[in-house]
């Protein structure tokens, strides 16, 4: 397989649990993705991030490890793991299992002998401190208040960064470093595509210095990391790095320094908070602002690393409910518009389940149909401090992880084809008007315009990863960049809104080729784009 394969791949995410059900317990696993290969591979992607599906008791919907080489029940066995690997590759898609390597579940083998006492060779797999009369170490907050839980009869407090049920590792004991180091190359050996590692910013933590992302040891761990397992592979590595800036991302992914493939930075996601406050404190996205982070990533990344391209994930709320329009006049035309915005960029595209379809927020009246641990700490803490209830239930609605957790939309028949018994999440009340079967019966479904923009990116792979530049379009909700090579050149115009707008550019489209419209007109000479209009043309020669 040829070396960087990744940069000309479009990988999908699959969100297991929600995916598809084979064994009707309303819970998706490993044989239902194995059903759905085919649905894949005519979309045309190339590669699936599993997101995890290791034993877990689910405090955090398996992002708790407990045992790193067992395959949850829920999902089925390691013997359907290794068909799922064997069936994808038939069909050239690789899987990239999803890693929590930052913290463990503390039902881990490691974390209940680690309680077992200060002797125990497997307590400094952990990060521990002595309490100070009864109180925290330091001021280290987590998720839901400090990062430190006391153990009484250790007298100790261990750090976990996110729940007190998810320990973090200690990365500084080669021990336990070794025993990450032989767990990877044991799904290396199993000839999986790569891996998308969650929170490793994280792992190069200082607590008594009060730092937890982007550490000073940070980039050692991750090199040696990979010059220990997946360095020795031909896969892709993605890191989870919230705290990313272009040139910390470019330490992470320059090829010259052999840490990972890319990662996923989200500074472009943060956009629609108000700043200096939490995801959940809401204001308007300013279309321009988008613009001005994608393209800063663009032109900054060119030469010394590698750009993920995503809307959506397992963490995120459903990018058409969120920036585009999900009502039935404008759901498909605004989904178009951020694909098309989107699949001319430099860089690995990244699908989300449902995301090809349109799938939408689903918006809840109580807190009693919401899973998400994340969602329900917010929601109580919030209602302490004084919020009122709709505001809190405002925010769940628009950034709550659940949005994206409802189960995949595949039929008209009941719950969506996605289980014969009471799924584990409600199923969207819309499926019967957004589902997979309905899409692939219209030919001009977002389907199929995802899957045109895949097709589009192999063929223009020259030109995408050519120079970027931004266009000035003379209005703010117009947004319009060129990709061009000594040869030709695509220009990319989209509409950020839902109502007509009038632009100027300073190169002639008339003679230009359309690549994609996400309107059944031609683009013709016109200075005006209606409601969500966005299409890419190519220009033979650099003459703009």
């Amino acid at each position: 397989m040829e070396k960087n394969w990744w940069k000309n791949a479009v990988i999908y995410q699959i969100y297991p649990r929600s995916f598809q059900d084979s064994n009707g317990d309303g819970i998706g696993d490993l044989n239902g993705i194995i059903q759905k290969l085919d649905y894949l591979q005519y979309l045309g992607i190339d590669a699936i991030w599993l997101s995890p599906v290791y034993q877990s008791p689910n405090v955090d919907n398996g992002y708790d490890i407990s045992d790193y080489q067992t395959i949850d029940p829920e999902y089925g066995t390691m013997e359907d793991m290794d068909r799922l690997i064997e069936e994808a590759n038939k069909r050239s898609i690789k899987i990239i299992m999803d890693l929590v390597i930052n913290h463990t579940s503390s039902q881990h083998f490691w974390f209940q002998e680690a309680l077992k006492g200060k002797d125990n060779p497997y307590h400094e797999y952990y990060i521990w401190r002595t309490s100070n009369n009864s109180e925290p170490p330091n001021s280290l907050k987590a998720d839901s208040g400090s990062a430190w839980e006391y153990v009484s009869e250790l007298d100790e407090y261990y750090l976990h960064l996110h729940s007190k049920e998810q320990p973090d590792l200690n990365w500084k004991n080669p021990e336990m470093k070794q025993a990450i180091w032989e767990m990877i190359n044991y799904w290396l050996e199993k000839g999986i595509g790569g891996f998308r590692l969650d929170v490793i910013d994280l792992i190069g933590k200082e607590p008594d210095e009060l730092i937890t992302k982007n550490g000073p040891e940070l980039h050692p761990l991750i090199h040696e990391l990979n010059q220990q397992t997946f360095g020795n592979y031909n896969v892709v590595t993605v890191g989870e790095t919230w705290g990313a800036t272009p040139e910390i991302a470019k330490l992470y992914s320059n090829p010259e320094r052999n840490e990972l493939s890319m990662v996923f930075q989200f500074e472009h996601i943060n956009l629609d908070k108000q700043a200096g406050k939490r995801k959940w404190d809401l204001k308007e996205l300013d279309p321009q602002e988008l613009h001005q982070v994608f393209s800063k990533w663009q032109t900054e990344l060119q030469d010394d690393g590698w750009n993920s391209l995503f809307w959506n994930n397992h963490d995120l709320p459903r990018i058409i409910s969120r920036w585009g329009d999900d009502s039935k006049q404008y759901r498909e035309l605004s989904g178009k518009m951020l694909a098309i915005y989107l699949y001319f960029m430099s860089g690995t595209p990244y699908i989300y389940q449902g995301e090809e379809i349109g799938m939408t927020n689903y918006e809840i009246s109580d807190i009693s149909e919401v899973n998400d641990i994340e969602s329900r700490q917010m929601y109580y803490d919030r209602l302490d401090k004084g919020y009122p209830k709709e505001e809190v239930l405002q925010s769940i609605n628009t950034k709550g992880r659940d949005n994206a957790r409802h189960p995949m939309q595949w039929d008209l028949s009941k719950n969506a084809g996605f289980t014969t018994a009471t799924p584990w999440l409600a199923v969207h009340p819309n499926y019967k008007s957004i589902n997979v079967e309905t899409s692939l019966a219209n030919q001009d479904s977002l389907f199929f315009t995802y899957k045109e923009l895949i097709e589009l990116r192999k063929n223009n792979y020259d030109i995408i990863n050519g120079e970027y530049q931004t266009l000035n379009t003379g209005n703010p909700d117009v947004l319009a960049y060129i990709r061009y090579n000594d040869n030709e050149q695509i220009i990319v115009v989209v509409n950020f809104s839902k109502q007509s707008q009038q632009y100027s550019l300073q190169t002639n489209l008339n003679h230009s080729k359309c690549l994609i419209h996400n309107y059944n007109t031609g683009i013709g000479g016109s200075k005006e784009l209606q409601a969500y209009e966005a299409f890419a043309v190519k220009v033979s020669g650099n003459n703009w």
